[in-house]
Protein backbone atom coordinates (compact mmCIF):
# COMPACT_ATOMS: atom_id res chain seq x y z
CA UNK A 1 0.00 0.00 0.00
CA UNK A 2 2.98 2.07 0.63
CA UNK A 3 3.51 2.72 -3.30
CA UNK A 4 -0.14 3.67 -4.03
CA UNK A 5 0.13 6.42 -0.93
CA UNK A 6 3.34 7.56 -2.83
CA UNK A 7 0.96 7.75 -6.16
CA UNK A 8 -1.63 9.62 -4.45
CA UNK A 9 0.62 12.11 -2.43
CA UNK A 10 1.79 12.66 -5.95
CA UNK A 11 -1.57 13.50 -7.53
CA UNK A 12 -2.31 17.05 -8.68
CA UNK A 13 -6.23 17.09 -8.93
CA UNK A 14 -7.82 20.36 -10.59
CA UNK A 15 -11.87 20.27 -10.38
CA UNK A 16 -12.97 21.48 -14.45
CA UNK A 17 -16.64 21.32 -14.37
CA UNK A 18 -20.24 20.28 -12.64
CA UNK A 19 -23.26 20.72 -13.29
CA UNK A 20 -27.26 18.76 -13.45
CA UNK A 21 -28.79 18.11 -16.31
CA UNK A 22 -32.17 17.05 -17.78
CA UNK A 23 -32.61 14.64 -20.02
CA UNK A 24 -34.86 15.78 -22.90
CA UNK A 25 -34.82 13.20 -24.94
CA UNK A 26 -33.23 9.55 -25.08
CA UNK A 27 -29.97 9.55 -26.83
CA UNK A 28 -26.93 7.44 -27.72
CA UNK A 29 -23.72 9.03 -27.97
CA UNK A 30 -21.53 6.10 -30.04
CA UNK A 31 -18.19 7.75 -29.07
CA UNK A 32 -18.14 9.80 -26.38
CA UNK A 33 -14.44 11.09 -25.99
CA UNK A 34 -13.08 13.48 -23.37
CA UNK A 35 -9.69 14.27 -21.90
CA UNK A 36 -10.52 14.67 -18.31
CA UNK A 37 -12.14 12.07 -16.10
CA UNK A 38 -16.15 12.29 -15.83
CA UNK A 39 -18.05 10.82 -12.63
CA UNK A 40 -21.55 10.66 -13.98
CA UNK A 41 -24.52 10.06 -10.87
CA UNK A 42 -28.00 8.73 -12.27
CA UNK A 43 -30.15 10.60 -10.50
CA UNK A 44 -33.86 9.17 -11.82
CA UNK A 45 -33.98 7.44 -15.40
CA UNK A 46 -31.53 5.42 -17.49
CA UNK A 47 -28.11 5.63 -18.94
CA UNK A 48 -26.19 2.83 -20.63
CA UNK A 49 -22.41 2.20 -21.71
CA UNK A 50 -20.54 -0.04 -23.70
CA UNK A 51 -20.90 -2.12 -26.26
CA UNK A 52 -22.66 -4.08 -23.91
CA UNK A 53 -25.12 -1.56 -23.18
CA UNK A 54 -24.41 -2.29 -19.12
CA UNK A 55 -26.41 -0.22 -17.19
CA UNK A 56 -26.08 2.32 -14.73
CA UNK A 57 -29.29 2.36 -11.66
CA UNK A 58 -30.55 4.85 -10.46
CA UNK A 59 -28.26 6.47 -7.84
CA UNK A 60 -25.26 4.51 -8.63
CA UNK A 61 -22.27 6.59 -10.18
CA UNK A 62 -20.34 6.61 -13.91
CA UNK A 63 -17.12 6.47 -13.75
CA UNK A 64 -15.76 7.49 -17.85
CA UNK A 65 -11.54 7.59 -17.04
CA UNK A 66 -10.27 10.30 -19.42
CA UNK A 67 -9.04 9.26 -22.58
CA UNK A 68 -11.55 6.89 -23.26
CA UNK A 69 -13.93 6.37 -25.68
CA UNK A 70 -17.01 4.58 -25.26
CA UNK A 71 -20.53 4.37 -26.06
CA UNK A 72 -23.25 6.26 -23.98
CA UNK A 73 -26.62 5.62 -23.70
CA UNK A 74 -29.09 8.39 -22.21
CA UNK A 75 -32.81 8.15 -21.15
CA UNK A 76 -35.81 5.59 -21.86
CA UNK A 77 -37.06 4.75 -24.73
CA UNK A 78 -36.12 4.74 -28.22
CA UNK A 79 -32.84 6.46 -28.64
CA UNK A 80 -31.39 8.43 -31.97
CA UNK A 81 -27.68 7.01 -31.94
CA UNK A 82 -25.63 10.38 -32.58
CA UNK A 83 -21.53 10.88 -33.23
CA UNK A 84 -19.96 13.10 -30.70
CA UNK A 85 -19.80 15.12 -33.45
CA UNK A 86 -23.35 15.38 -34.10
CA UNK A 87 -24.52 15.52 -30.15
CA UNK A 88 -22.57 18.81 -29.96
CA UNK A 89 -24.00 20.44 -32.66
CA UNK A 90 -27.55 19.14 -31.59
CA UNK A 91 -27.21 18.64 -27.75
CA UNK A 92 -29.62 21.31 -26.56
CA UNK A 93 -32.04 18.98 -27.95
CA UNK A 94 -31.59 16.28 -25.62
CA UNK A 95 -30.35 17.91 -22.51
CA UNK A 96 -31.39 20.63 -20.63
CA UNK A 97 -29.10 22.42 -18.05
CA UNK A 98 -30.80 22.30 -14.47
CA UNK A 99 -29.55 24.91 -11.44
CA UNK A 100 -29.79 22.92 -9.19
CA UNK A 101 -30.20 18.30 -7.68
CA UNK A 102 -33.64 17.59 -8.84
CA UNK A 103 -34.51 14.46 -7.69
CA UNK A 104 -37.85 14.73 -8.85
CA UNK A 105 -37.83 14.85 -12.36
CA UNK A 106 -38.40 12.68 -15.46
CA UNK A 107 -34.97 11.42 -16.31
CA UNK A 108 -32.07 13.40 -15.00
CA UNK A 109 -28.06 12.99 -13.86
CA UNK A 110 -25.34 15.18 -12.33
CA UNK A 111 -21.31 15.13 -13.79
CA UNK A 112 -18.48 15.94 -12.51
CA UNK A 113 -15.50 16.70 -14.89
CA UNK A 114 -11.72 16.93 -13.03
CA UNK A 115 -7.80 15.99 -13.94
CA UNK A 116 -5.81 13.77 -11.92
CA UNK A 117 -2.24 14.01 -13.13
CA UNK A 118 1.27 12.14 -11.52
CA UNK A 119 3.65 14.23 -11.28
CA UNK A 120 2.15 17.40 -12.71
CA UNK A 121 2.20 15.47 -15.96
CA UNK A 122 0.54 12.13 -16.20
CA UNK A 123 -3.14 11.82 -16.53
CA UNK A 124 -3.54 8.92 -13.75
CA UNK A 125 -6.32 7.18 -14.83
CA UNK A 126 -5.41 7.19 -18.90
CA UNK A 127 -2.61 6.09 -17.94
CA UNK A 128 -3.52 3.25 -15.71
CA UNK A 129 -5.76 1.67 -19.11
CA UNK A 130 -8.77 1.31 -16.42
CA UNK A 131 -12.05 0.78 -18.86
CA UNK A 132 -15.17 2.89 -17.74
CA UNK A 133 -16.89 1.30 -14.38
CA UNK A 134 -19.77 1.65 -12.09
CA UNK A 135 -19.65 2.63 -8.24
CA UNK A 136 -22.55 1.51 -6.13
CA UNK A 137 -22.97 1.07 -2.80
CA UNK A 138 -20.39 3.35 -1.53
CA UNK A 139 -21.75 6.27 0.53
CA UNK A 140 -19.16 8.66 0.95
CA UNK A 141 -18.14 8.71 -2.85
CA UNK A 142 -21.74 9.52 -3.68
CA UNK A 143 -21.89 12.21 -0.58
CA UNK A 144 -18.79 14.01 -2.09
CA UNK A 145 -20.27 13.96 -5.73
CA UNK A 146 -23.21 15.96 -4.06
CA UNK A 147 -21.57 17.93 -1.84
CA UNK A 148 -18.74 18.87 -5.62
CA UNK A 149 -22.27 19.99 -7.24
CA UNK A 150 -23.86 21.68 -4.29
CA UNK A 151 -20.95 23.82 -3.41
CA UNK A 152 -20.48 24.65 -7.32
CA UNK A 153 -23.80 26.02 -7.21
CA UNK A 154 -23.44 27.98 -4.20
CA UNK A 155 -22.62 31.69 -3.79
CA UNK A 156 -20.86 31.44 -0.66
CA UNK A 157 -16.81 33.22 0.02
CA UNK A 158 -14.83 30.00 -0.14
CA UNK A 159 -17.14 28.21 -2.78
CA UNK A 160 -13.33 27.43 -4.95
CA UNK A 161 -11.71 25.90 -2.06
CA UNK A 162 -14.49 23.99 -1.07
CA UNK A 163 -14.91 22.50 -4.50
CA UNK A 164 -11.19 21.96 -4.78
CA UNK A 165 -10.72 20.15 -1.22
CA UNK A 166 -13.97 18.01 -2.08
CA UNK A 167 -12.85 16.86 -5.69
CA UNK A 168 -9.24 15.91 -3.83
CA UNK A 169 -11.15 13.88 -1.31
CA UNK A 170 -13.37 12.35 -4.15
CA UNK A 171 -10.50 11.13 -6.34
CA UNK A 172 -8.56 9.57 -3.26
CA UNK A 173 -11.62 7.91 -2.30
CA UNK A 174 -12.50 6.57 -6.38
CA UNK A 175 -8.91 5.16 -5.89
CA UNK A 176 -9.71 3.14 -2.71
CA UNK A 177 -13.12 2.28 -4.09
CA UNK A 178 -10.73 0.53 -6.87
CA UNK A 179 -8.57 -1.19 -4.15
CA UNK A 180 -11.14 -2.47 -1.61
CA UNK A 181 -13.37 -3.89 -4.08
CA UNK A 182 -10.47 -5.25 -5.63
CA UNK A 183 -11.12 -3.67 -9.05
CA UNK A 184 -8.24 -3.85 -11.67
CA UNK A 185 -5.82 -4.02 -9.02
CA UNK A 186 -3.81 -6.25 -11.49
CA UNK A 187 -3.33 -3.29 -13.62
CA UNK A 188 -3.24 -0.59 -11.08
CA UNK A 189 -0.47 -2.38 -9.81
CA UNK A 190 1.39 -2.89 -12.90
CA UNK A 191 1.06 0.46 -14.77
CA UNK A 192 1.99 1.99 -11.68
CA UNK A 193 5.29 0.61 -10.91
CA UNK A 194 7.42 3.51 -13.80
CA UNK A 195 5.79 6.10 -11.40
CA UNK A 196 8.78 5.65 -9.70
CA UNK A 197 11.40 5.35 -12.13
CA UNK A 198 13.08 8.76 -11.96
CA UNK A 199 14.58 9.01 -15.21
CA UNK A 200 11.23 8.55 -16.76
CA UNK A 201 9.69 10.70 -14.51
CA UNK A 202 12.54 13.42 -15.94
CA UNK A 203 11.34 12.39 -19.54
CA UNK A 204 7.62 13.30 -18.45
CA UNK A 205 8.75 16.61 -16.74
CA UNK A 206 10.51 17.70 -20.28
CA UNK A 207 7.86 16.91 -22.85
CA UNK A 208 5.44 18.88 -20.47
CA UNK A 209 7.64 21.67 -20.43
CA UNK A 210 8.67 21.55 -24.33
CA UNK A 211 5.87 20.42 -26.04
CA UNK A 212 6.65 23.13 -28.90
CA UNK A 213 9.78 22.01 -29.32
CA UNK A 214 11.77 19.10 -31.17
CA UNK A 215 10.77 15.68 -29.12
CA UNK A 216 12.28 13.04 -31.05
CA UNK A 217 13.32 10.48 -29.56
CA UNK A 218 17.14 11.29 -29.80
CA UNK A 219 16.00 14.46 -27.29
CA UNK A 220 14.36 11.86 -25.13
CA UNK A 221 17.73 9.94 -25.05
CA UNK A 222 19.97 13.17 -24.17
CA UNK A 223 16.98 13.65 -21.04
CA UNK A 224 17.52 10.15 -19.93
CA UNK A 225 20.92 9.41 -20.26
CA UNK A 226 20.36 6.03 -22.19
CA UNK A 227 20.75 5.65 -26.16
CA UNK A 228 18.92 6.79 -28.62
CA UNK A 229 18.23 2.88 -30.09
CA UNK A 230 16.56 2.16 -26.60
CA UNK A 231 14.83 4.95 -25.26
CA UNK A 232 11.75 4.03 -27.40
CA UNK A 233 12.04 0.25 -25.83
CA UNK A 234 12.42 1.54 -22.29
CA UNK A 235 9.91 4.46 -22.47
CA UNK A 236 7.02 1.58 -23.64
CA UNK A 237 8.40 -1.57 -21.30
CA UNK A 238 7.26 1.07 -18.21
CA UNK A 239 4.40 2.38 -19.65
CA UNK A 240 2.43 0.75 -22.42
CA UNK A 241 2.76 2.63 -25.36
CA UNK A 242 5.65 4.52 -27.21
CA UNK A 243 6.72 7.68 -26.76
CA UNK A 244 5.65 9.24 -29.82
CA UNK A 245 1.89 8.34 -28.97
CA UNK A 246 2.10 10.10 -25.49
CA UNK A 247 4.12 13.06 -26.56
CA UNK A 248 0.97 13.63 -29.31
CA UNK A 249 -1.78 13.04 -26.60
CA UNK A 250 0.09 15.25 -24.30
CA UNK A 251 0.25 17.96 -27.39
CA UNK A 252 -3.58 17.11 -27.71
CA UNK A 253 -4.76 17.65 -24.35
CA UNK A 254 -2.75 20.88 -24.47
CA UNK A 255 -4.86 21.75 -27.28
CA UNK A 256 -8.25 21.12 -25.91
CA UNK A 257 -7.33 23.43 -22.94
CA UNK A 258 -6.03 26.40 -25.03
CA UNK A 259 -9.10 25.60 -27.07
CA UNK A 260 -11.42 26.00 -24.00
CA UNK A 261 -9.73 28.46 -22.05
CA UNK A 262 -7.63 31.42 -24.86
CA UNK A 263 -8.73 32.97 -27.67
CA UNK A 264 -5.81 32.02 -29.97
CA UNK A 265 -6.42 31.08 -33.64
CA UNK A 266 -6.30 27.56 -34.24
CA UNK A 267 -3.09 27.86 -36.47
CA UNK A 268 -1.19 29.18 -33.16
CA UNK A 269 -2.44 26.78 -30.82
CA UNK A 270 -1.25 24.03 -33.40
CA UNK A 271 2.26 25.67 -33.52
CA UNK A 272 2.56 25.99 -29.70
CA UNK A 273 2.24 22.51 -29.17
CA UNK A 274 4.32 21.36 -31.96
CA UNK A 275 2.44 21.03 -35.47
CA UNK A 276 3.97 23.14 -37.85
CA UNK A 277 1.86 22.92 -40.36
CA UNK A 278 -2.05 23.44 -39.16
CA UNK A 279 -3.51 20.96 -41.86
CA UNK A 280 -1.97 18.06 -40.14
CA UNK A 281 -2.63 19.41 -36.67
CA UNK A 282 -6.57 19.90 -37.62
CA UNK A 283 -6.44 16.24 -39.16
CA UNK A 284 -4.94 14.75 -36.31
CA UNK A 285 -7.18 16.72 -33.50
CA UNK A 286 -10.04 15.15 -35.49
CA UNK A 287 -9.11 12.06 -35.42
CA UNK A 288 -8.17 11.76 -31.98
CA UNK A 289 -11.51 13.29 -30.79
CA UNK A 290 -14.06 12.98 -33.29
CA UNK A 291 -14.82 16.60 -33.48
CA UNK A 292 -12.49 19.82 -35.50
CA UNK A 293 -10.86 21.57 -32.77
CA UNK A 294 -13.17 24.42 -33.90
CA UNK A 295 -16.40 23.07 -32.39
CA UNK A 296 -14.04 22.06 -29.27
CA UNK A 297 -13.24 25.35 -28.69
CA UNK A 298 -17.51 26.02 -28.85
CA UNK A 299 -18.87 22.94 -27.06
CA UNK A 300 -16.33 23.56 -23.47
CA UNK A 301 -17.97 19.79 -22.75
CA UNK A 302 -19.84 17.74 -23.86
CA UNK A 303 -22.49 18.08 -21.62
CA UNK A 304 -22.19 21.92 -21.25
CA UNK A 305 -25.49 23.12 -22.43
Amino acid sequence: MEDYNKIIESLSVRFIKANNIRILKPVTIANFYDVENTVVLLNKGSIRFGSEGESVSEGELLFVPGGKSVSLNYGTGNATTLSNDDFINNKEMYFQSLESFQGNLDENFSFINFEAKVFDSVNFFASLDLPPFVISGNELVISLVKAVLGENNSTKPGKGRVVKINTDYLVVEIIRHILHNGLFVEQLATNSTYFKDPRLIDIFGYIKHHLGDDLSNKTLAGVANVSEDYVGQYFKMLTGINPQDYIEYQRMEKAVNLLRTTKKSIRDIGKEVGYKDTAYFCRRFKMMFGIPAGKMRRRESLMNV
